[in-house]
């Protein structure tokens, strides 16, 4: 027997119900989004479950409109009764945790480390007893805490955590879900169900009248009856008015007595749940605490004061059914009621409901609430407070800052739409010249990031010069934005937008009297462009050595990408590795996830020229991970890279349709350069030298900024002198020669000579390539090493000299094979059996036992990372990394985390 009853017409969604219930008791962890119409029965479906969860733990919450603005007020109510084991996730979560729901002060953590700490928390509780969490009107969630759970739904695996939202339609974030669509009910339940709910026999007639109208919504057959009298309706004379279930609500609210409704309306206004601020606000607005009596003699309110609506139609029936001014005044009095020492955010929303005009006062204390919102890692919320501050503004020089200050908010959060009307509104007042300026850049930001290029560089740029007299350190760091927007256009720039042009007006603009390294950067970048190579190359190294002498520090974020860009640009390995792995650290640790997509392509890159495929896969996972978990729209470099550098044909053409076609879209013109590189990088490496040299002549089409031809430009020398085309190689040969020779490094004269190889003949070919052997075996980058060993074997043995070549097409082999650059490995073999030698047979990888994600987890515990850190980098729970692990260990037949590295490919 069950200990529940079941609903009328439901046998099917309850069986979905049930099969989640199992398969969470069982261990396993389900997502289901219910949807359907208001008053279909989804309330009563998430009961259902509450009540067949037997020993599982229940966490409930609902959305609520009038607390759409309040940042994680949804998750709060999720988690609250769960936060004792806070304790148990990895300090980062942890502090992310008592930050946004204010149990300590500390800088605002990026909302997806939020949810992955939402994650660990529901795991934690988990493996105590399984846990159901139901979330009730999601479509009134705050705007965080619905981002936050979508996270957390697309990360459960086997958690044993149940996870069952209730929402009028399937939400786009949650569109690939599970989900349970929620029908009316077909008619001769609807009778049955209407039958149950009346207190006699009524005509057939008469009932399929109701029933009709009713169209199997399951709420307006059990609320039918209560508006009419039983004789009456027995008779059929009595039949209610037409009209849905919420205007049904709203006009039996209307019936009632006016302190009734006053008080409905208070509960309406603020839904937190806190009966004692009720009831002070209803004693301040002369209600008595008895004047509930009527509202539950209505079936409106379950249990006085202490009790909820019985729906959440009737809370917005209440709301709707009540004047301006009534409105005002409930607002009013719950904001006299409100404590301003512990609810201090409350209290201005509802002095701001309560205003009927302009209110300075008011404003102020919304922007105070914006400030406290942000701290918290609000920034939806932070928007709303300022936009409703603006709108409550009466001088119009203050309006227009704080209407300036919520359009760069809703920048942040990705409100464009909002954000445009902002800066129009800001754009309406009175804006000091600074404002002005600021208004500039919030306009440029806005075009970056919906349209990565195009008209972002020019609109940065415009930006800087107004900044240039009224904050020259934001002036600067703006203009530092502008070049980077320029090289991320690329050959997709308006032409005021060009990176030449950009460099030349941040050329032109005032230094700073004592420069930061920011400006060291600014400057070294903006003279390469505009007077040449070689004269940024002494500033950007300047930068770079003062940065490298500074301890590591959240404040450089914000030029990291720049610093890692320009350690590339001067062929600076040493450079790249320690300011890649520092961008990392710092990302990491600081939790911003806007920067985790850029720091680990910019590490896997290093790693991947290091010969460290291994370590590049693993942060390419990682990277996967992250754009999907977020939804971020960086293209697919780390896989791309990853799969030119292994020589994997089909998954390289894929990923190279994938990414022209993304950043085609989005204006990112860079994009393309790079795609086409590594699509000519993955050709040589396989032997097919002509659609290696269309692929590099294509990406060195764009010589308006050399610097982006670093690594296509290798590539297309080896392919043309392939194809007998060397000619094709000399313009673009010429230009990077001069950067080489100028740069003098390691690794540029390795490049250098390597390609210089090529193009000669004779003593001179072979003393190029011994050069280039010996300059680039002082660097850590193991596959250009091996390239010039393999070019240079290849060479030696069309000059006939057999024995001479074996020897350095067996090191290339070796070099090749222990990287995993499997297509380059095979072409060393071809050429070394062509040239009388063999291969030693090598062993073969367990890592092909494995599924992706058992790969992906076994690597990075192979590396030396425990559990927790491995949930973090792969945005699942520790507890999934552990049921993994298990799988890997019987797959492989080990019992150690130490014995991976063996099992798996170095």
């Amino acid at each position: 027997m069950h200990g529940y009853a079941e609903l009328t017409g439901r046998r099917t969604e309850c069986a979905v119900i049930d099969d989640l219930v199992k398969a969470v008791r069982a261990g396993s962890s389900r997502v289901l989004v219910v949807h359907g119409a208001a008053g279909v029965g989804k309330t009563a479906l998430l009961d259902q479950v509450a009540m067949r969860v037997g020993p599982c733990r229940v966490a409930r919450a609902a959305g609520v409109q009038s607390e759409m603005e309040l940042p994680f007020a949804g998750v709060h109510q999720l988690c609250a009764p769960v936060l004792d084991h806070v304790d148990r996730l990895p300090a980062p979560q942890r502090d992310a945790v008592g930050t946004t729901f204010g149990m300590r002060a500390g800088p605002a953590p990026d909302r997806f480390l939020v949810g992955l700490a939402v994650l660990g928390l529901l795991s934690a509780v988990a493996e105590e007893r399984p846990l159901v969490c139901l979330v009730d009107d999601l479509q009134w969630l705050d705007r965080e805490s619905a981002q936050v759970l979508a996270f957390v739904a697309r990360r459960l695996d086997v958690e044993s955590v149940g996870l069952v939202f209730a929402d009028r339609a399937v939400p786009p974030d949650l569109a690939d879900l599970p989900a349970l669509d929620v029908r009316p009910l077909p008619d001769a339940e609807a009778r049955t169900l209407l039958d149950a709910a009346l207190p006699g026999p009524i005509d057939p007639r008469v009932r399929d009248e109701i029933v009709a109208e009713a169209r199997g919504n399951p709420l307006a057959l059990l609320e039918l009856p209560r508006d009419v009298a039983p004789a009456a309706l027995a008779g059929g004379f009595g039949l209610p008015a037409a009209g849905g279930v919420e205007e049904r609500f709203r006009r039996r609210v209307t019936d009632l007595p006016p302190a009734t409704r006053r008080l409905l309306l208070l509960m309406a206004a603020d839904p937190s749940g806190d009966a004692a601020l009720v009831a002070r606000a209803a004693r301040a607005w002369d209600v008595e605490p008895s004047a509930v009596a009527a509202a539950v003699a209505a079936g409106l309110v379950d249990n006085g004061l202490q009790a909820k609506f019985r729906h959440p139609l009737v809370r917005s029936a209440a709301y709707r059914a009540a004047s301006t001014l009534e409105r005002r005044a409930a607002h009013r009095a719950l904001a006299e009621a409100t404590d301003a020492e512990t609810d201090p955010d409350r209290q201005a929303w509802h002095r701001a409901e309560a205003a009927a005009e302009p209110d300075d006062a008011v404003a102020a204390e919304l922007e105070r609430s914006a400030g406290r919102a942000q701290a918290r890692g609000g920034p939806a919320a932070a928007a709303a407070f300022l936009q409703r501050a603006a709108a409550l503004t009466a001088d119009p020089g203050h309006m227009g800052r704080r209407a300036l200050a919520a359009a760069a908010a809703e920048v942040r959060t990705g409100g464009f739409d909002a954000a445009l009307e902002l800066l129009a509104t800001a754009e309406t007042a009175p804006l000091s010249e600074q404002q002005e300026a600021h208004a500039d850049l919030v306009r440029a930001r806005l075009a970056f990031v919906t349209n990565r290029g195009n008209d972002a560089p020019p609109l940065l740029l415009a930006a800087a010069r107004r900044l240039a007299g009224v904050d020259p350190a934001l002036s600067r760091a703006t203009y530092l934005e502008a070049l980077s927007a320029a090289v991320f256009a690329g050959r997709m720039a308006a032409p005021e937008g060009d990176v030449r042009a950009v460099a030349r007006a941040a050329h032109a603009a005032p230094p700073a009297d004592l420069p930061a390294v920011g400006d060291l950067l600014l400057a070294g970048t903006a003279l390469t462009y505009h007077r040449g190579y070689a004269a940024g190359l002494p500033v950007l190294r300047e930068g770079l050595a003062a940065l490298r002498a500074r301890p590591p520090g959240a404040d450089q974020l914000d030029f990291m990408w720049m610093a890692v860009t320009s350690s590339l640009r001067v062929f600076d390995d040493d450079a790249w590795d320690a300011l890649s792995a520092r961008y990392l650290a710092l990302a990491r640790e600081a939790g911003v996830l806007s920067h985790l997509p850029l720091a680990l392509t910019a590490r896997a890159y290093l790693l991947l020229f290091s010969g460290n495929l291994a370590g590049a896969a693993s942060l390419t996972d990682e990277l996967t991970a992250i754009t999907e978990a977020t939804g971020g729209s960086l293209a697919p470099y780390g896989a791309l890279g990853l799969a030119a550098f292994r020589g994997d044909a089909d998954t390289g053409a894929a990923l190279l349709a994938e990414t022209r076609d993304d950043v085609t879209r989005r204006g990112e013109g860079v994009g393309l350069t790079f795609a086409e590189w590594a699509y000519a990088l993955l050709h040589n490496s396989l032997g097919d030298y002509p659609r290696a040299l269309a692929a590099a002549r294509r990406a060195t089409a764009y010589a308006a900024d050399p610097g982006a031809l670093i690594w296509p430009a290798p590539e297309l020398v080896e392919s043309a002198v392939r194809c007998g085309q060397p000619a094709v190689a000399q313009d673009v040969f010429g230009l990077m020669s001069g950067m080489r020779t100028a740069c003098g490094t390691d690794w540029a004269l390795g490049i250098q000579s390597r390609s210089q190889a090529l193009l000669s003949e004779g003593a001179e070919a072979e003393q190029n390539y011994r050069a280039a052997i010996d300059h680039l075996g002082r660097t850590r980058m193991r596959v250009d090493l091996a390239r010039a060993h393999l070019l240079y074997g290849e060479w030696l043995r069309r000059e006939r000299r057999r024995t001479d070549a074996r020897e350095r097409l067996r090191t290339a082999y070796d070099l090749f094979a222990g990287i995993g650059a499997t297509a380059f490995a095979a072409r060393a073999e071809r050429e070394l059996n062509a040239a009388g030698g063999r291969t030693h047979p090598r062993s073969t990888s367990g890592e092909q036992h494995l599924t992706t994600q058992e790969a992906q987890i076994a690597r990075m515990a192979g590396e030396g990372l425990s559990n927790p850190e491995i949930a973090t980098r792969l945005f699942i729970s520790a507890r999934t990394v552990q049921y993994h692990l298990r799988k890997v260990f019987t797959k492989l037949g080990i019992t150690s985390r130490t014995q991976l590295p063996r099992v798996l490919r170095d």
